[in-house]
């Protein structure tokens, strides 16, 4: 049913493709839009239709404002919406889910995710997230659980006979569209009254997932228990709640021990997950895509943000950074003629490379005549830069070498940042056959048998402040 307003006409036109994945016999429906950093894999949980979610302007405006600064990568799960429903009744164990939340991830080229989740999936998402944290960025979750039966440890959850209770006077009338206003009128109150969004949640109920699948489903699921892998869980986690959505207010019995259920399962999930932020939003309206979005999509922004500035400074490495060079290398090259010098050359680069062997460097840039190699000690730093000054006097040249040691961004597994460039700018300052350091890599190799005469203070190009800098004594023994 295509809405008649001009918002629901712009979001019919703007909906993204539905492609599949195949996993043996079974078509997974997946979306994928936007693009942006920390890709957002969400899992919508009951029901879930990749394709009727943009048939109404209100979930349509979630989805894309998820989207605002990032892709976005919406599954439905197997047996449900767009995905293979296969034989009726199958209900597949979360290990199946969680591999095929993986092949969607996959099939979307996407590496690594945040996964948000709400309802069942997010038992799959706290799964995913202890057995694939490589590939799971951080975790959201929204009206879950880590259990659905009572037990001591979570008294508010329902019974097994409360649970029948609810399948025969709710689930068995899923088609219904008495049933899909009354679920309305109970998860979204400020919706009741909204006749065209009552139609547009009657069909996709009904399109999503048939009762007798449904039924095996909640059979199925409260059954499942993922207390025990909680404390596996480290990546970053954020569980939100509408803050009085699970207020009391009448009702059948079901109903309303649901509401305080979910309630006191977001603080369980939120205390047993290490670090996990638990947030409680304006709103009484429990889909996250009704009543003030904003609060919903400002929470997830800037969570995500965090994870992404978190996982920026988890991605550096402190480090000596080394430049060397040959002194005056195209004169050289120009008094020996090019045969020559390209052999004086080779040689200094297998000196350089059998040293960095010697002193545990790494090497990770060289560009004509000069080497690019980091160092976990500045102690072994400053002793190879010393082997090779004095090493390749044998080839008639003469090197310069610059230092510093500090926090260095990882880039595709190299160095990179503002220690690097201070580095090589230490560096282009140095005269022959001096080996230059900065007053950090002097002060950390005090107590060390090392001596330096002070240079002074130096302005470097293109780095803020001035820096003091430091030769090592050109009469410091070399290391045997």
């Amino acid at each position: 049913m295509a809405l008649e307003s001009v918002a629901g006409r712009k979001t019919l036109m703007e909906r993204p493709e539905t492609r599949f994945v195949w996993r043996g016999a079974i078509a997974l429906a997946f979306q994928s839009f936007g693009e942006g950093s920390v890709p957002l894999l969400y899992l919508q949980g009951w029901p879930s239709n990749v394709e009727l979610n943009w048939d109404h302007p209100t979930m349509a405006r979630f989805l894309r404002g998820l989207a605002r600064s990032r892709q976005v990568v919406v599954m439905d799960a197997r047996g449900n919406g767009c995905s293979e429903r296969g034989t009726p009744g199958d209900v597949w164990p979360l290990e199946t889910v969680m591999e095929d939340a993986v092949a969607v991830l996959d099939a979307a080229g996407v590496e690594r995710a945040a996964v948000f989740a709400r309802f069942h999936m997010g038992l799959v998402a706290c799964m995913f997230a202890a057995t694939f944290p490589e590939r799971t960025a951080a975790l959201i979750l929204n009206r879950t659980t880590a259990n659905f039966l009572w037990s001591e440890e979570t008294p508010w959850q329902w019974t097994e006979e409360r649970w029948q209770q609810y399948e025969n006077e709710e689930i068995r009338h899923w088609g219904e569209r008495s049933q899909a206003a009354a679920d309305v009128r109970q998860l979204d109150p400020s919706m009741a009254d909204d006749g065209e969004y009552i139609d547009w949640w009657y069909r996709y109920r009904l399109l999503s997932e048939a009762p007798g699948s449904t039924i095996a489903h909640v059979r199925k699921y409260i059954q499942t228990d993922v207390r025990s892998i909680l404390p596996a869980i480290h990546v970053p986690t954020l569980v939100f709640r509408r803050a009085t959505a699970d207020v009391e207010s009448g009702g059948e019995l079901p109903r309303a021990a649901s509401r305080a259920a979910y309630a006191e399962s977001e603080r369980f999930l939120a205390e047993h997950i290490a670090g996990a932020r638990l947030e409680n939003l304006p709103g009484r309206d429990r889909s996250p895509w009704v009543g003030d979005q904003e609060s919903v999509l400002g929470s997830i922004e800037t969570f995500l943000a965090d994870v992404d500035r978190e996982s920026a400074e988890l991605d550096l490495v402190l480090a000596t950074v080394l430049f060397t060079d040959i002194v005056g290398s195209t004169e050289k090259a120009a008094s020996v003629g090019d045969r020559r010098w390209r052999q004086v050359v080779e040689q200094h680069h297998a000196a350089v490379r059998s040293l960095l062997q010697r002193f545990r460097g790494t090497e990770i840039d060289t560009a004509g005549d000069g080497f690019f190699a980091t160092f976990d000690g500045p102690a072994r730093a400053i002793r190879f830069a010393q082997a090779i000054a004095e090493t390749v006097k044998t080839l008639g040249i003469e090197v310069r070498a610059g230092l510093h040691t500090g926090e260095c961004e990882l880039i595709d597994g190299k160095v990179g940042g503002l220690t690097v460039n201070i580095g090589a700018r230490i560096a282009a300052t140095a005269q022959a056959s001096e080996i230059l350091v900065s007053q950090t890599v002097k002060d950390l190799v005090v107590g060390s048998t090392l001596t330096f005469e002070e240079r002074g203070e130096h302005t470097l190009k293109g780095i803020p402040g001035t820096w003091r800098l430091h030769a090592l004594d050109p009469h410091e023994p070399a290391s045997p």
